[in-house]
């Protein structure tokens, strides 16, 4: 057994560079699980700098100088990020205190649909059935109500973190593109070896490829945000900013995410409008929705595609959102393109054998 596992060993760890690269993910793994909400500034501030990097790039190309690209972005992104807290995110948050103040009426009206299930249809669901179906769907509200409350009561610490973090992150953030270059030069110099032609490798691999996904995902989280409250406004639904918020946000969560949206924008419409001609064109222009998005805005978006089958993409959202939370749901795909770029620049058997 030993025997067998030295040679394993030594077949995939001879080689100093998959030995420093597989150090490398091990020490990133263990910091982000163990010091994720620690440093969760300073990784959201990594983030977005590395999302506006692509535009300061673009405008020193244009003859501007470094230090006033990066300024000019920065204020920028933070004048849209406060337009959108002053602007957008009391209307999101009304409409969100309005639905749950709506939401016992809609539980009644049906759950007295529900009880007409038997009647119309005495061979297929029993009465015994609809009161099992009315007591799970009144426990899960029950524990949305504790959530709200525990969320509530907590207000004034989650308010206190984010007074912090909107100060920390775009401090941080500023410096990251400013000094960006310099800080990797410095990590590359004091903690990578000199020969490191495995990690450019994969580094060459995964740049572009990250980089596109991310500044694309937040692209489409944009467009298909707009256009859902667009067509929802001018239909009439109610709660069309929170709607068009979670159907934005869905789209982070590849096939998973437009399944599970779907659920309360046809709840809120039947509420709203029931079995009516209002319903069906609203769920109509929904499905366009979702259609563009799959068959033009992400081709057009993913111009190089990441090449994952279906079930390694929702493997990767299942295990990495389970290890770092949203966070890892976002980057999931991209996580999982870095795992199938290290298998495949580590050293085979035969190339140590080779190299010796």
């Amino acid at each position: 057994m030993f025997e067998v596992l030295g040679r394993w060993i030594e077949r995939h760890f001879s080689n100093e560079e998959a030995l420093v690269l597989f150090f490398q993910l091990l020490m990133a793994f263990l910091i982000i699980v163990f010091m994720g909400g620690i440093l969760a500034p300073v990784f959201a501030s990594i983030i977005l700098a590395f999302l506006l990097q692509g535009v300061v790039s673009w405008i020193e190309r244009r003859g501007v100088r470094h230090t006033f690209a990066v300024s000019l972005v920065f204020l920028v992104a933070v004048g849209l990020f406060f337009g959108f807290v002053v602007f957008l995110l009391p209307i999101i948050w009304g409409q969100f205190n309005n639905l749950l103040k709506e939401l016992p009426r809609m539980l009644n009206e049906g759950q007295a649909s529900l009880m007409l299930l038997p009647e119309k249809y005495p061979d297929l669901i029993s009465s015994g059935q609809v009161k099992n179906w009315i007591s799970q769907a009144t426990g899960e509200v029950g524990k949305l109500g504790q959530l709200v409350v525990s969320f509530s009561l907590s207000s004034i610490a989650n308010l206190m973190t984010m007074l912090v973090y909107s100060v920390l992150v775009p401090i941080l953030m500023f410096f990251f593109m400013k000094d960006g270059t310099l800080i990797t030069r410095w990590w590359a110099g004091n903690f990578l070896p000199k020969k490191r032609k495995l990690l450019n490798q994969v580094w060459v691999e995964m740049d572009a490829q990250i980089s596109n996904y991310v500044r694309g995902k937040v692209i489409e989280i944009v467009i298909v945000g707009i256009a859902t409250y667009v067509a929802f406004a001018l239909l009439g639904l109610n709660y069309a900013a929170l709607l068009a918020l979670l159907v934005g946000l869905s789209v982070v969560i590849p096939y998973i995410g437009a399944a599970v949206v779907t659920i309360p924008v046809a709840l809120i419409a039947y509420f709203q409008w029931g079995w009516s001609n209002d319903f069906v064109w609203l769920m109509v222009a929904y499905g366009i929705i979702q259609a563009l998005d799959g068959n033009v805005l992400v081709p057009l978006l993913f111009s190089e595609a990441v090449n994952l089958h279906p079930v390694a993409i929702i493997l990767a959202v299942l295990v990495f959102g389970g290890v770092w939370g949203l966070w890892g749901v976002f980057f999931a795909i991209p996580l999982a393109t870095l795992c199938k770029a290290v298998l495949h620049a580590w050293p085979r058997s035969s190339e140590v054998v080779t190299s010796q």
